[in-house]
């Protein structure tokens, strides 16, 4: 703790255990070290996910301290060496969200420990939206919360609120108001998860978020991964709803990797060389490839997967495809070809019209070639950024969480998606993915003007973290207001 001492303070980060969330949390630590070198941070999570966190620092110089909290997994029901997201099935979920209570002891001896060795608490814990217990530890030991939503300002206002207002349930008809929202905005069931959609107040779904989320409208303030200029409606909603500080910090992007032993983003090797990627996005006209993928955690039904495939073979458009096998099936087990048409992947390759990329693809590299033309997303927000900080147009297709909240400001606010359907329940057939391409990747119509919206955007998002002489973007004041708060606290 020596070199802590010569700083003028600690922050303390605490993130859910998802790749979703750990990756943007990583990237707000150096968001932080680059506005001030005056902190220490240290990341605590547990112990795997604290190895996925130093596979994707391992190629860069980081001073950010790495804290392991003791997790058992067993008294919650999880399987072994289960510490995050990835391989547990949507149905176990939930166990690792109430799980995520167990690390309060942790937590309360680190930041006792650290206090002891410096002689005063930290001087925040900055802790995911979901891990709203977090308030109460940094309360009893003398330290403040600030809350960090990974997610955009709309779809963290309309999910909070769902939750913690389950407005579905107070009426028959399909179409609901939520509350934070103006009175004429209406919200689906069909944009809401199965989980969410049954909710009643006694699940164990109903039992977890909506104490978490009242928590995290305790802290001292919230953190968002967004950018002030994009999402004035969401920010305007959020603030109002929540009555706290609400600082935009995004876009909080991974940075693009180089050479071709390059790891995805959360430490995961790619299913392709990127120099493969490249040479065989360097041959298609630009804006002509259509990427698709439903982010790490997500699939599709084997029957939208064969409709999908079809409607893009009959669209004639480019694709690169990053694909896994079907819900349903281990999503990390082995690809049978069985999922798509037959010698759909051998006519693709041999055409030279679509590349199928198995398990993993480097995302922000495809979406930042001129190649690239639109993407058909589930909207996870850290996908939605990335693609509209490339300019690149979005294809919806939202599978869970806050993701058909996103879709829904994507078309109704920013203008610049057409959302194919919703969930991994809906049918699909090929001529409705053939024709929402046509429309997306058209380079006239609404195709041209999407595009044209997704390329203002990308300028806003750019000019917020950009530093010219005396000004500074929205975002880099954001963060400076953030420092200077923390400190007179």
């Amino acid at each position: 703790m020596a070199e802590s001492a010569k700083k003028k303070g600690h922050i303390v980060m605490i993130p859910f255990m998802a790749h979703g969330h750990l990756i943007p949390f990583l990237a707000l630590a150096r968001k932080i070290q680059e506005t001030t070198t005056t902190f220490t941070i240290t990341i605590a999570t547990t112990p795997l996910n604290i190895q996925h966190l130093k596979s994707a620092i391992s190629t860069t110089i980081s001073s950010i301290n790495l804290v392991e909290l003791p997790f058992n997994h067993s008294q919650y029901g999880l399987p072994p060496n289960i510490e995050n997201t990835e391989k547990l099935p949507l149905t176990d979920i939930i166990k690792l969200f109430h799980a995520s209570t167990s690390l309060d002891a942790p937590l309360s001896s680190l930041i006792s420990k650290i206090t002891e060795q410096e002689g005063h608490p930290p001087l925040c814990i900055i802790s995911d939206v979901f891990l709203g217990w977090v308030t109460n530890v940094a309360k009893s030991l003398g330290t403040r919360n600030i809350t960090f939503t990974t997610c955009g300002a709309y779809g963290t206002m309309a999910y909070i609120s769902i939750w913690s207002n389950l407005p579905h349930r107070k009426t028959d008809s399909d179409e609901f108001w939520v509350p934070g929202f103006p009175k004429n905005y209406r919200f689906h069931r069909t944009q809401m998860h199965r989980f969410l959609r049954e909710a009643d107040g006694t699940d164990s779904w109903s039992k977890f978020f909506p104490p978490q989320i009242a928590l995290s409208m305790k802290s001292d303030g919230w953190i968002c991964n967004t950018v002030e200029e994009i999402e004035t409606f969401g920010l305007q909603l959020l603030r109002n709803y929540l009555q706290l500080p609400v600082w935009c910090v995004g876009p909080l992007l991974p940075s693009t990797t180089k050479g071709s032993n390059s790891k995805h983003r959360a430490g995961k090797e790619s299913g392709i060389a990127l120099e493969d990627c490249n040479e065989w996005l360097d041959l298609k006209e630009e804006n002509s490839v259509l990427y698709i993928s439903f982010g790490s955690q997500n699939t599709i039904s084997s029957s939208q997967m064969m409709a999908l495939a079809e409607g893009l073979e009959e669209s004639e458009k480019l694709f690169i495809w990053v694909i896994r096998p079907p819900f349903g099936f281990d999503m990390h087990g082995e690809f049978k070809a069985e999922w798509l048409p037959e010698g759909f992947e051998e006519r693709m390759k041999h055409s030279k019209r679509g590349l199928l990329v198995h398990k993993w693809g480097p995302q922000l590299e495809i979406l930042s070639h001129k190649s690239t033309g639109a993407f058909l997303s589930h909207c996870g927000w850290n996908s939605v950024l990335e693609s509209l900080s490339n300019g690149v147009p979005i294809i919806g297709w939202p599978l869970a969480a806050e993701q058909a909240y996103n879709a829904k400001m994507l078309v109704e606010e920013m203008g610049v998606s057409v959302e194919l359907t919703r969930t991994v329940e809906s049918l699909i057939s090929k001529e409705d993915v053939k024709r929402v391409i046509e429309i997306v990747m058209d380079k006239e119509g609404k195709g041209n003007e999407m595009k044209e919206k997704a390329n203002e955007i990308a300028v806003h998002m750019r000019k917020a973290t950009l530093e010219k002489g005396e000004e500074k973007g929205s975002s880099l004041r954001a963060m400076d207001d953030f420092v200077r708060t923390i400190l007179q606290i």
